[in-house]
């Protein structure tokens, strides 16, 4: 399937009945600083472009994307083909036909999930604080459990985020993700009195890895794939304040 260009699909070794597709800021009717393709409703853009937008989305996929109300947090929900817009969640699954998991992000982390035999399909929104989740139990661990796929059947695939020279974080930060695993520290980085810059890519696979996930895609943490720092590509809340939103989504055709 051909997308618009500019967007990027993952290099995965999905099957053939699975799509995905991740937007970038072009290919959509948003003014400044939304410009073009801004998928969120919830930022102050006009809503007649947001709605044409979505529109716009939804016919390059073929499919129905359902839009949620995501919170940072860890909750989890399975899609149908009536589940409405605005469901509060951060994680996302289906195996429906036709229905998109997707996951706004402007600097989060969107990862995508399917299984080598495509009937199950999934997506976490991965901000550091559902990424984190409680006690090691985060966004992907909900994810991945509500599939109830075999570690070795599944695929994972990790969109573009804030990168690793650009997300300075504090303390805290760094203490939630090591609350129960020690080996997190090797993926902050000192940056003056009490700030870190954190690899948020990195601790998603060191995650995905410990759930026994081997085939991880995508975001290797270099620069290209970093939102912060490719303003023409990426909508970023970091870098602007303003911001629109990318789209990551992921369907069963």
């Amino acid at each position: 399937m051909a997308f618009p260009a500019g967007w990027i699909t993952p290099g995965w070794p999905a099957p053939g009945n699975v799509l995905a597709t991740c937007t970038t800021r072009t290919g959509g009717v948003s003014q400044s600083p939304y410009d073009s393709l801004n998928l969120g409703d919830h930022v102050a853009d006009d809503p007649a472009a947001v709605a044409g937008n979505r529109a716009a989305f939804a016919a390059a996929l073929g499919a129905r994307p359902v839009f949620l109300k995501q919170v940072h947090g860890r909750d989890t929900v399975e899609l149908l083909r009536g589940t409405a817009d605005g469901t509060q969640a951060d994680g996302c699954f289906t195996r429906e036909r036709g229905v998109g998991c997707t996951i706004m992000v402007a600097d989060c982390l969107p990862v995508l999930f399917t299984t080598r035999t495509g009937d199950v399909v999934g997506a976490a929104h991965a901000g550091w604080r559902s990424l984190a989740g409680h006690e090691g139990q985060g966004i992907l661990e909900a994810v991945f459990s509500r599939m109830e796929a075999r570690p070795a059947e599944v695929l994972a695939w990790l969109g573009p985020c804030i990168g690793p020279d650009t997300f300075e974080v504090g303390p805290e930060v760094r203490a939630a993700f090591m609350e129960r695993d020690a080996g997190a520290a090797s993926l902050f980085r000192t940056h003056g009195p009490s700030k870190f810059f954190a690899d948020l890519p990195g601790l998603a696979r060191r995650r995905l890895q410990a759930l026994g996930v081997e085939a991880i895609y995508g975001n290797d943490g270099t620069r290209p794939w970093c939102t912060v720092s490719n303003p023409s590509i990426f909508f970023s809340h970091r870098r602007d304040r303003i911001s629109g939103r990318l789209a990551a989504s992921i369907w069963l055709a």
